[in-house]
Parts: structure tokens; sequence; C-alpha cells
């Protein structure tokens, strides 16, 4: 994330703080691995406060591109994917660089490195966007990643909101979705009472907590 006190959300795509990318990048590598997380979300970053986002996008995805080819070869050598997350620069992030899942694809095709992939966040996209069904069939060859929020609380899923999340994770199910999807909401109470609506969502589909089939037991 670079330097969080000096307003820092990421360094990927900010001209003149490669080498403190690198240095980043090294250390999540290191983090990743002592985890056995094979997954790392190679942050943007927002554009530099006093200067207009249109003045500095082609410097911004010059560097952009550039630090992601160098991650591609740093993480291939440890079998790991990078990710990039457009984030919504309408209520999140007004300065975030990256902000649609067009703009991401574009990047990744630019890059055109295998081990680069879509972290799509179904809450920032929702507030971008919109069009959830056919987002994530356009863009569903380039995701690596889910995660997901109810819009506009960003809480739990089955809290009120825009969001049918009964209907996407059919639809994540029916296009052969088969990694993780991420609970990045703020709870309205405490981690495990928040996880209810996933027990609930289990039961709905005949499945035991753990997501095993009642049947199969």
């Amino acid at each position: 994330p670079g330097d969080p006190e000096a307003g820092e959300l990421g360094l990927a795509a900010v001209p003149g703080r490669q080498a403190a990318f690198r240095q980043g990048l090294e250390a999540a590598v290191r983090y990743a691995k002592a985890v056995g997380c094979p997954r790392i979300h190679v942050m943007a970053g927002r554009v530099p406060l006093g200067t207009d986002r249109a003045a500095v996008a082609g410097e911004m995805e010059t560097t952009f591109i550039e630090n992601l080819r160098y991650t591609a070869d740093v993480l291939s050598q440890e079998d790991m994917i990078g990710l990039l997350e457009p984030i919504n620069n309408r209520i999140t992030d007004p300065r975030y660089y990256l902000n649609t899942p067009q703009q991401a694809a574009a990047i990744l095709e630019k890059v055109g490195r295998p081990n680069l992939k879509l972290q799509l966040d179904l809450f920032h996209c929702q507030i971008m966007d919109g069009n959830l069904s056919r987002n994530l069939e356009t863009y569903f060859p380039l995701i690596g990643h889910i995660q997901i929020a109810q819009v506009p609380g960003r809480h739990e899923p089955d809290s009120p909101g825009e969001l049918n999340f009964p209907y996407i994770f059919e639809l994540l199910e029916s296009l052969g979705y088969t990694g993780y999807v991420g609970c990045e909401y703020a709870p309205k109470g405490d981690t495990l009472e928040g996880l209810g609506w996933l027990r609930s969502y289990w039961e709905s589909r005949g499945l035991q907590h753990g997501g095993t089939s009642k049947a199969a037991k």
C-alpha cells in the first residue's frame, strides 16, 4: 500500500515511486509465502494531489504497465498470481487510479502476462457500472478473485441493498468459478454474527455448515 500516513494507497501506477513499489512487492511476496497465499493484490495507487487525472493518465498507465510486467516476472518465480482491483471513485476513493473492470481489462491486455488477473469486487463494480451479470460473463476469463459487499452500505450480503447475492452466487457457479469469494464488508456486529447470512444461505441450498451436502452424509 505504500505509505498510508503520506496519503498513499498503493504505488504500482504512481510515477517516481518505482523503487518503493519494488521494495513493497518483495515484502508482500515474503508475507504471502509465509502464510501460503498464492495471490497478491497489486494496488495501483492514487492520482497525485494537485494534479488533474486526465493530464497524468498517460504517464500513470505507462508506469503501471512497467511495474506490472516487473511484478509478473517476480511472481512467476514463486508460482503466484498478481491481482488488479478496480476501486470506485464515486464513494470510496475519488483519487484512486484504477476504477472500472473495463480499465483493468485494457491494462491487462497491454501487459499481456497470464499470471496477472482481475480482482473483481462487486461492491465497486456495482457503484461504477452496475450490469453485474453481463460484466461477470464478459470478464470471467480474466477473474482471479471475487469480493463481495452489499451496496450501498458495504455490510453483509443479506443486509438491505441493491444486490441479489443468491442469484449472483448461482451465476458464479454456472460460469464455473471455483475460487474463493472474499467477504470484504463491514459487519454490522461482530465477525461471527456477521457470518450468519452464510449459514442461512447454506441451509437454503440444502447444505450443512461448511458447504457439504446433507445427502452425501
